[in-house]
């Protein structure tokens, strides 16, 4: 399923980050799933929650700079080679992953995977009901 994913430019300062969420719990708006990447100035964190479109305008007013992009969550088996299956079936359509993360397993037996495709659409048509 397509999901819209947030993606902040977060200072790599001791507190940045407890603002951005401090911003968000007064929001109330929850973190769903995320993960970060850092750079020695700067992290991207990149999340999903439950309104990113109201999350990422008010992170705008408390002076981040934040976007919304879509990607790609799966379901896929929680066992060996239940990543491999779905990549390899994304290799096979020639689509292209540019980065992958996971959530909290909501199912026993099944995870779920965040990604971001070259081709979200056809990502989807490739892996029918495998993207929730």
């Amino acid at each position: 399923m397509l999901v819209k994913q947030m993606s902040v430019f977060v200072e790599n300062t001791t507190g940045r980050l407890a603002d951005l969420t401090g911003v968000l719990a007064a929001s109330n708006i929850d973190i769903i799933a995320c993960t970060i990447a850092d750079t020695v100035d700067f992290g991207i964190l990149r999340c999903i929650v439950e309104d990113p479109e109201k999350a990422t305008d008010i992170l705008k007013q408390h002076g981040f700079t934040a976007s919304i992009t879509e990607v790609v969550a799966v379901s896929i088996e929680d066992r060996p080679g239940g990543l491999d299956k779905v990549l390899r079936k994304l290799a096979a359509a020639d689509i292209s992953v540019d980065y992958i993360y996971s959530t909290i397993r909501p199912n026993e037996g099944k995870a779920i995977i965040i990604m971001k495709v070259a081709d979200p659409q056809k990502a989807i048509e490739i892996l029918g009901p495998e993207a929730r």
